[in-house]
């Protein structure tokens, strides 16, 4: 959805907003869920986006990337910024669920190589790359390696290691108290 159609007030359900017109705010609520944002320094286009599981198993992030694509925007000149979300430790699912996530979610044809820096910057768990408990999702690490997939500079995405589960005080989570309160985040043209 564009940010010029959010502005007519005809309410519309959608896990993405693009600016189209300069001097756009564009606004996303989230819980558990992943706010992603992506700002073209070229253009100034930008862009955000909803994503949890289903999301990044229906591949959001590179369809939203085909939208920057038209727009013309390098993938140098993309900047991506991954918001508070349910950390790893916290999003337990079926084996059943787990198995389903990362045939459709994960791509095993991308292979990188982290030096101890960046794995410690870009995941908050140093120990990530050891054999995994079954029972998580990583949902940041899923995305993280779907920007990578789709060409995106590591230098030019940023992940925030907040988890709105573990931290009670300062968000709101559905899996921790099944709330629906959620937390606003924002970007600007």
């Amino acid at each position: 959805m564009f940010g010029s159609d959010s502005e007519k007030g005809i309410k519309t359900d959608a896990d993405g907003l693009v600016s189209n017109k300069c001097n756009q705010n564009l606004w996303v609520y989230t819980a558990d869920c992943m706010p992603i944002f992506f700002a073209d320094k070229r253009t100034r286009n930008v862009a955000t986006l909803h994503c949890g599981r289903k999301g990044l198993e229906k591949k959001i992030i590179k369809n939203l990337i085909k939208i920057f694509d038209n727009y013309g925007t390098s993938r140098d000149n993309l900047l991506v910024a991954i918001g508070p979300a349910i950390s790893k430790e916290h999003y337990l699912v079926d084996k059943m669920t787990l198995e389903e996530f990362y045939k459709k979610a994960e791509n095993k044809n991308i292979t990188v190589n982290f030096t101890k820096a960046e794995k410690d910057l870009y995941f908050s768990d140093s120990n990530h790359f050891k054999e995994q408990n079954l029972n998580q999702i990583d949902l940041k690490r899923s995305a993280f390696g779907q920007l990578l997939n789709e060409n995106i500079p590591n230098t030019n995405i940023d992940i925030s290691n907040l988890c709105t589960y573990k931290l009670k005080n300062e968000f709101n989570s559905w899996r921790r108290s099944k709330t629906f309160s959620r937390q606003w985040s924002f970007i600007c043209s």
